[in-house]
């Protein structure tokens, strides 16, 4: 009896483990939609037939794990979405209506047809899991309900973003290519870059002529070239590169991820660029993206390392990046339905209502607990979710001798970019992001100031010079018959004028910008009144002038020297009042003038901007057209006044003559300098040069022809300037017939007012004051003479007075202050010869006693300059009789 009782127990107990082996081995199904297109994608291929291996792999990995993992088998009931929204939405609804209702949805690859299925899980009560959709549209919370396995573009544009700070690139520009994906991918980028203060300086699209965008990143000079393009167009891109020079030490491309994966050197026949030349434009390019298998060498969940897994993957004979992604993502789906599975029989079994069940929307809501919960190492790295985004790190890629080489990730969580390998630029250092300007200034030549400063000095000395000259000498006669303060001034504008070279020629490299702006105001009042200081008074002698000969009374032709003071002083207090304007109201300051940029002439990478120093206001044209108006009215007056009286040629009496040879010269120059340096803008050296240039010839004109004949005169004697006939006064004294002095009494009394004037001027002052000098002299020997033959004769008339024969007398022309009168005197060898016959005789003593000395003492004498009428007692009577008019007065005729 024992016997068969143990017998049926170990039957029993067969029999029981049998059946728990066959409970086992009956898997629960959980049903799944995955949406995908089952054909071929333009630009991606069949991502569905490439990932589908993944994925049965994936669910075979699963199916050898131990409960509870074991116990539950996915269903995936595949929907073609045909990447068309309509199709997709349709064939989402009939899924859910007419089969099994699927627990999750697995899949979604175009970024439209997703988005349109994840607005509505939330009221279907369904999460979505994709591992093909990057589109960053997608990663926010309008879709509570979708996570996806891949990270999204957005955290890799914030890995780019790290990345160029990293570098220090603030400068980029995007080539886009005209499609929905990238461009969401673009302007999600653009938000990242105006957070981060990155310059985006050109944002070009293309669908066609994509050589077109290239070309104008380089004209809007982009160094640093972000390209959101697919793998078809990567070539041409970089075929339009090429061609345009865009690569190299001065350019670096950021291209697309997956590009560094593909042949694009087995892609031939575009646009007739040979393969090495695409090649040669993708050199040093980087790539910036996520992940697709771990390079860590740890065993994941499934218990295989991502190598060993790579290596069963390419056996299956199929190329995809988000193979990886489809794997660990089928593992995400069985966790977190098996925890929500095993959660809700749980509560069916302890719960007190034995008919408990579970609404969709408790599952939803479960499911979504799960999901972020979910945290486990796949062959893609460590997978979790935040937020519905996964968390994983973007990998930093470059292309290095025809293959990609990783030089580091970024990690999201942390934020941090770990370089691994540094990224080799074709230059000694990083690529610039744009082509740097160095500021180069154009500064005067020390070598050119130094000149022009030795030539001022020279003229600043030789104008002190003439002016302790002028000082010096005011009381000779052709000093004071000029004005010494009138000349006084002149040197002091020139001066002036000199001292503003000095001025003219600092710059910012020199000095600092304050003095700079000084310096400004400085250089436009010291040339501004040295100008009106010099030119005003030149045209105040030449108004002297001017009035002397407009007049038709003699009495009028006295000028004094406080009248033409007066004129310059007010022409002096109307500049400084426009000076002062201006300095109050929009004074000079210091601006910088940038000039065309220049490539390096030793062919660096880097341009140069000239600039320059220029004082401006903020009305410049108004101010010059006021100063250029006062001084040309002041010049163009002083030019006519001395064209018109151009006849006069009598230094003695002005410097008009000066006056005009400094104004044919200045004038011309002067036009020189005022529109010279505007052909010379970007030559401030020229600049420079011309208008210290004009300066000095004007200030050297001016004083040359003003003093140069006075020392003349002061140093080589009365005669250096214009010699006049030796035998002038001679010819003067010269018997005249009673006719002609008839006819000059007749026409001298005809020719009254301007013609009188005119007449005295040409015959009495046109001989120069040096000639009445030297005539002077030599009167004065001829009257000593005469003196001593008077005394003889005295003698010989005291010893006998004879009657005295008549003797024959003729007319001369003797002139007293400006007339000419007509005396009879005997003729000199006539007298003689009557003398000898009858020296004793009375009444020739008396006659010539009475009548013919005294005239010659007392009307002769004194008209022409000579002694006075009283007796020559001495030498000092002598040089007091030869005394000039007083300093101002014009030595003119009287009346």
């Amino acid at each position: 009896m024992s016997y068969w009782w143990i017998l049926l127990n170990v039957f029993a107990f067969w029999g029981l483990s049998q059946g728990l082996l066959c409970y086992c081995l009956v898997r629960h199904q959980l049903p799944v939609l995955w949406i995908m297109p089952l054909g071929e994608e333009p630009g991606r291929g069949n991502i569905t037939a490439e990932v589908l291996p993944a994925v049965q792999m994936a669910l075979h990995h699963l199916s050898e794990q131990p409960p509870p993992l074991g116990n539950y088998e996915l269903q995936f009931q595949l929907t073609d979405s045909e990447c068309n929204n309509a199709k997709a939405l349709k064939a989402f609804l009939d899924a859910t209506f007419y089969g099994p209702k699927p627990l999750m949805v697995f899949g979604g690859v175009c970024p439209s047809v997703t988005s349109i299925i994840a607005q509505s899980l939330e009221a279907w009560n369904l999460v979505q899991l994709s591992f093909a959709v990057t589109a960053p549209s997608l990663a926010n919370k309008r879709f509570p309900n979708f996570f996806s396995m891949v990270p999204s573009d957005s955290a890799v544009n914030l890995a780019l973003v790290r990345f160029l700070r990293q570098y220090g690139w603030n400068r980029v520009g995007t080539l886009t290519q005209n499609d929905q994906k990238f461009k969401e991918v673009q302007k999600d980028l653009s938000g990242h870059l105006e957070v981060a203060n990155i310059q985006l300086v050109a944002a070009e699209s293309f669908s066609e002529a994509l050589c077109d965008g290239v070309q104008k990143l380089k004209e809007n000079d982009v160094r640093i070239v972000i390209a959101y393009i697919d793998v078809r167009l990567a070539a041409e891109v970089l075929c339009c590169a090429y061609n345009l020079s865009m690569y190299g030490l001065k350019y670096q491309w950021i291209l697309p991820y997956w590009t560094q994966d593909s042949p694009l050197w087995t892609i031939t026949d575009i646009n007739n660029c040979p393969t090495n030349n695409i090649l040669t434009a993708m050199e040093g390019s980087i790539s910036a993206g996520f992940q697709t298998l771990s390079s860590r060498h740890i065993r994941g969940i499934s218990g295989r390392k991502p190598q060993e897994y790579e290596s069963e993957y390419d056996n299956e004979q199929q190329l995809s990046k988000f193979h990886g992604f489809a794997y660990d993502g089928t593992w995400v789906i069985a966790k977190v339905l098996t925890r929500v599975m095993e959660t809700v029989r749980y509560r069916e079994r302890y719960n007190i209502h034995r008919n408990f069940t579970v609404t969709d929307q408790e599952m939803s809501e479960m499911i979504l607990e799960a999901i972020e919960k979910i945290n486990f190492f796949g062959v893609t790295g460590q997978v979790m979710f935040l937020k519905g985004e996964r968390v994983a790190n973007v990998q930093f890629a470059q292309y290095q001798d025809g293959k990609a080489v990783t030089m580091g990730k970024y990690k999201t969580m942390t934020d941090e970019l770990e370089i691994t390998s540094p990224v080799q630029f074709q230059g000694a250092e990083p690529t610039k992001d744009r082509t740097h300007v160095y500021r180069q200034r154009k500064r005067i030549s020390i070598f050119l100031y130094s000149i022009i400063s030795c030539l001022t000095v020279s003229g600043i000395l030789t104008a002190c010079g003439l002016l302790v000259f002028n000082v010096k000498n005011r009381n000779h006669w052709s000093i004071s018959m000029s004005s010494p303060f009138l000349n006084t001034l002149i040197v002091l504008g020139a001066l002036l004028c000199y001292l503003c070279i000095f001025f003219l020629g600092l710059d910012g490299s020199y000095i600092s910008d304050q003095a700079l702006e000084a310096s400004c105001s400085v250089q436009i009042w010291l040339l501004s009144i040295g100008c009106t200081a010099a030119f005003g008074t030149m045209f105040a002698k030449t108004w002297r002038i001017h009035a002397i000969l407009k007049t038709d009374r003699i009495e009028k032709r006295i000028t004094k020297d406080h009248g033409l003071t007066l004129l310059v002083l007010f022409l002096l207090l109307f500049d400084l009042s426009l000076l002062i304007c201006l300095q109050v109201l929009d004074p000079l300051r210091r601006t910088v003038k940038e000039y065309q940029i220049q490539p390096d002439p030793h062919g660096r990478d880097f341009s140069i901007q000239p600039f320059s120093d220029h004082c401006e206001n903020t009305h410049m044209g108004f101010w010059i057209a006021a100063f250029y108006s006062f001084k040309g009215i002041l010049l163009l007056s002083t030019g006519f006044l001395v064209w018109t009286k151009r006849h006069v040629n009598t230094p003695s009496i002005n410097d008009i003559r000066g006056i005009r040879i400094s104004l044919f010269v200045s004038g011309p120059v002067i036009l020189i300098g005022t529109y010279a340096p505007m052909l010379f803008q970007e030559q401030p050296n020229v600049q420079f040069c011309i208008i210290a240039l004009v300066i000095i010839t004007c200030c050297l004109s001016t004083l040359g022809m003003l003093f140069v004949p006075k020392i003349l005169i002061i140093r080589m004697g009365p005669t250096a300037l214009s010699r006049r006939h030796p035998t002038q006064w001679d010819r003067e004294l010269e018997p005249e017939s009673e006719e002609h002095c008839k006819e000059e009494d007749f026409r001298k009394q005809r020719n009254s007012g301007a013609s009188d004037y005119v007449i005295d001027i040409k015959h009495n002052i046109s001989a120069t004051l040096d000639s009445r000098l030297s005539d002077n002299l030599r009167l004065q020997r001829r009257i000593a003479k005469l003196d001593s033959e008077l005394e003889y004769l005295t003698r010989r008339l005291n010893e006998s007075r004879p009657n005295l024969l008549e003797n024959p007398v003729i007319r001369i022309s003797v002139h007293k202050a400006g007339k000419n009168k007509c005396l009879t005197l005997p003729e000199r060898s006539s007298y003689r010869r009557n003398l000898l016959e009858d020296i004793n005789s009375p009444e020739h003593i008396q006659r010539r006693l009475s009548l013919q000395f005294p005239i010659l003492h007392h009307a002769y004498l004194p008209s022409i300059g000579g002694v006075d009428s009283s007796p020559v007692n001495s030498s000092h009577d002598i040089r007091k009789q030869n005394m000039m008019p007083e300093t101002g007065e014009v030595l003119m005729p009287k009346p």
